[in-house]
């Protein structure tokens, strides 16, 4: 099964800010990883530091925070990371369940459940 890859309004909850970017689901990540470009465009500030393990078993730093992610007609608030330059950008599985999807794995989309 190929990469399933969607379209999705970030917006910060606490004011009327909003972009449309492109983000690769991953259901092997618990968090959304976003670029800290677009989450500071969106004024979106840090709330803590987080520790993460990554594939290769390196431990690396990011900061977190809260943002609006809507898909469709869905739309929820996620704690989000962060991501840097060479960070991918992904909506992870704690996302995909705060807004009710599954990814269908004979048509690799989203699937509201």
């Amino acid at each position: 099964m190929g990469l399933t890859r969607v379209r999705v309004v970030i917006k910060n909850p606490e004011a009327e800010i909003f972009r449309e970017i492109d983000l690769i689901v991953d259901t092997g990540s618990i968090f959304t990883w976003i670029s800290r470009d677009v989450l500071k465009e969106l004024n979106i500030r840090p709330r803590r530091v987080r520790h993460f393990k990554t594939i290769d078993g390196r431990i690396i730093t990011r900061e977190v925070g809260i943002a609006t992610i809507k898909y469709e007609d869905f739309e929820g608030d996620v704690e989000v990371v962060f991501a840097e330059k060479d960070d991918a950008q992904v909506l992870g599985v704690t996302a995909l369940e705060t807004l009710g999807f599954e990814v269908d794995l004979v048509t690799g989309k989203l699937r509201y459940v």
